[in-house]
């Protein structure tokens, strides 16, 4: 397969480059079409109770809960003062006019309702429930609310929160976070691959592999979306990785064109020279992410599948985008891949070095490199004792946001989360005389539960019962999780059903926790097999998890460190302390990290094996293998980190947390494991490295 390539991009160069460059642009032009058919939603398990229990009160009881809720705060007088009431009244009017809006229900129109009174008696809810339930709709109905009655009316203040203004507030916020991050990384990176490759000419190879791939994820994602909702945020897994599998595919290829063209060869056969050897090794790394990346799609929760259709799409682009259009470029520059000279020294790779010089230093004393490596990633991964997992809540905004302001301002004024319920629903028990004992001794024993302020009167609709159980913390907690597992093991009656914020977010993280051995199993099982097809060795692919997986418990323990204990805030910015990692943005991390730790793995791997095979000593090998690897692995972990470290400058917890995770990944794995802890457990094993049994031998890949 690769020699036709190699050989077909070689005569058909202009054709193949040409053809290329067509089919990315209308695929580009067809995949913006994706953009507006795109979700912000997608936190929950469709098929949870939770999910059922919303259907059957949305169906049987005419139900939802409220998608908007005000604070309204009366300064000095009481709410139920008149002429606090008049003004909110006025304002509960205004409100009901607005395009979008149901109904509203306030401690006003509900009679004076105390459950809807703050603990001060200065403060009152208003309820807002709107027509429409698509992501799309609920962003601009949150807009449109927040921007025209957050803040003062007549004598009240006014402030917003709730579901809907909460999705607005941190979309917008992540996407002027996001330009921000752009407009600092991107003339960073030019800057540094100018450095890296050492030409003005080769280091826009990138692009012609980040460009290709990104234009054309964004058709297959358009075509995922005529079939599935897609999350919004799948567009940023694709620009970062693109970029980022651009920058490892071109370093990748470049490098061996420039290494087989100096070594004598023709511009021709060097460029078939490149496709048979970097070539290969792009297509089996990018493989081996891939199939790690599609274990997101495992995951019952549609935010995380769209991550596995991102990563499936940009990673089969950016291999198709190194392996036809940028070999079909080097055949037609061929040495002015050198062109506009920056560094003189990235132009040749070397044949010995000061890669090769760190990895005899380290395979001469093994054992104590291994100690000590294995001794800092213990102490990186120490705080992993203490994480814990949330989801998205106006936490994870500025503390200085509207929406983070008004949903504090619940927390601390209000005995009871009365806008986000624990639903109850007992399907056929109205019109059941002997369940009525069963169903009273239920509502007093879930009443009965730490964390729940109080329970509704039981409500019928003539066969069915519902009544709501008020919780005293946030729907999307640690504390509510627990809560709603207490409420799980009271006996029920039969068909019971328990729905709400709570539930939902507990069937979600449950769903995850269901999910996640299938998908670790998933990951360890394809990797294996891969690394062990590519490189013919039994130890190298069981090493290659084992190192990243200690790798990844690292980067968790320093994520709780920052995130759950609140340390290094002077280098990350302020944040709000939840006390959990958001669970979503926790397996993304793990997952990209992983994936790119194969991809680096690869690369390595796949020089020390041509270096030995080639006749060289396992120490030579690797030495020789890590010279001319690790510069481009380092390289392009340092592009990457800063890619993904400008992230760190947004004020949405979540996505600070992602740049600050994947960068501290990347460069401790480009680091420590490959540049020491690899070449170390090389020379402790020796030979065995490559050992295998003979009947397995004939299913591995022949380079």
């Amino acid at each position: 397969m690769f020699n036709t390539i190699a050989h077909l991009v070689v005569r058909r160069r202009k054709a193949t480059l040409i053809l290329f460059i067509l089919v990315v642009l209308v695929a580009g032009g067809i995949g913006s079409l994706a953009f507006s058919k795109l979700d912000s939603g997608g936190y929950s398990d469709p098929n949870s109770q939770s999910a059922k229990a919303a259907k059957f009160l949305s169906s049987n009881f005419n139900v939802k809960d409220p998608s908007i809720v005000l604070v309204i705060d009366s300064g000095t007088l009481d709410v139920s003062d008149p002429s606090v009431a008049a003004s909110a009244t006025r304002l509960e009017k205004a409100v009901k006019a607005e395009p979008g809006v149901a109904q509203t229900l306030s401690f006003w129109s509900a009679g004076n309702a105390p459950t809807l009174k703050s603990s001060d008696g200065k403060a009152g809810f208003l309820f807002i429930y709107t027509t429409k339930t698509d992501s799309a709709n609920q962003d601009e109905i949150g807009k449109i609310i927040q921007s025209k009655f957050d803040g003062k009316f007549e004598s009240l203040t006014v402030y917003a929160s709730g579901r809907d203004v909460i999705q607005y507030a941190v979309n917008t916020k992540i996407s002027k976070d996001l330009a921000l991050a752009e407009a600092i990384s991107i003339p960073l990176t030019f800057i540094l691959l100018a450095f890296v490759f050492g030409a003005l000419a080769a280091s826009t190879m990138p692009l012609v592999v980040g460009i290709s791939a990104i234009l054309g994820a964004f058709f297959l994602i358009f075509l995922f979306t005529l079939f599935t909702s897609v999350s919004i945020f799948a567009l940023n897994l694709i620009t970062g990785l693109g970029l980022g599998l651009g920058i490892d595919y071109a370093l990748l290829i470049v490098n061996r064109f420039r290494e087989e063209l100096h070594s004598g060869k023709s511009v021709e056969e060097s460029v078939i020279s490149t496709v048979l050897t970097a070539g290969k090794t792009v297509f089996y790394s990018g493989l081996t992410v891939l199939v790690t990346l599609s274990s997101l799609i495992f995951f019952p929760l549609n935010y995380l599948k769209s991550f596995g259709y991102a990563g499936i799409s940009v990673i089969t682009l950016a291999v198709a985008g190194a392996l036809i259009p940028l070999p079909a470029i080097l055949a037609i520059i061929g040495g002015k891949v050198d062109k506009g000279v920056v560094r003189k020294s990235a132009l040749v790779p070397k044949e010995d070095g000061g890669w090769a010089a760190t990895a005899r230093m380290v395979m001469r004393r093994p054992i104590p490199v291994v100690m000590i490596s294995l001794v800092i990633l213990a102490i990186f991964a120490a705080p992993i004792k203490d994480i814990a997992f949330g989801d998205v809540d106006a936490r994870v905004l500025p503390k200085s946001d509207k929406a983070a302001i008004a949903s504090q301002m619940i927390v601390d004024r209000f005995s009871g989360q009365e806008g986000s319920p624990i639903e109850i629903i007992i399907p056929g028990a109205a019109g059941a005389a002997q369940k009525t004992e069963e169903v009273a001794a239920y509502v007093m024993a879930v009443s009965a539960v730490e964390g729940v302020v109080r329970v509704t009167p039981p409500q019928s609709n003539g066969v069915d019962l519902r009544f709501t159980a008020i919780p005293s913390m946030g729907s999307r907690t640690t504390q509510a999780q627990t809560l709603i597992h207490n409420i799980q093991t009271i006996a029920a009656p039969d068909g019971t059903l328990i729905g709400g914020p709570a539930a939902d977010f507990t069937d979600s993280q449950d769903g995850i926790a269901r999910t996640l051995p299938w998908a670790l199993g998933w990951i360890a099982l394809s990797v294996l097999i891969l690394i062990f097809i590519f490189t013919g060795s039994i130890i190298l692919p069981i090493k290659a998890v084992l190192l990243n997986a200690l790798s990844l418990g690292a980067t968790l323990g320093v994520l709780s460190w920052i995130f759950i204990d609140g340390h290094l805030k002077w280098l990350i910015g302020d944040f709000t302390i939840t006390g959990s990692l958001d669970t979503g943005i926790t397996i993304l991390i793990a997952v990209v990290v992983f994936g790119l730790s194969m991809d680096y793995e690869i690369f390595l791997l796949s020089r020390i094996r041509e270096e030995h095979f080639a006749g060289k000593s396992n120490m030579e090998s690797v030495a020789t293998g890590l010279q001319r690897s690790a510069r481009i692995i380092t390289a392009a972990a340092m592009l990457l980190a800063v890619v993904f470290g400008a992230f760190i400058t947004s004020g949405v917890t979540l996505i600070k947390m992602m740049g600050f995770g994947v960068a501290f990944a990347v460069l401790l794995d480009a680091t420590l494991i490959r540049a020491l802890l690899v070449p170390a457990l090389m020379r402790l094993f020796g030979e065995l490295n490559w050992w295998a049994p003979k009947a397995l031998k004939r299913f591995t890949l022949t380079h």
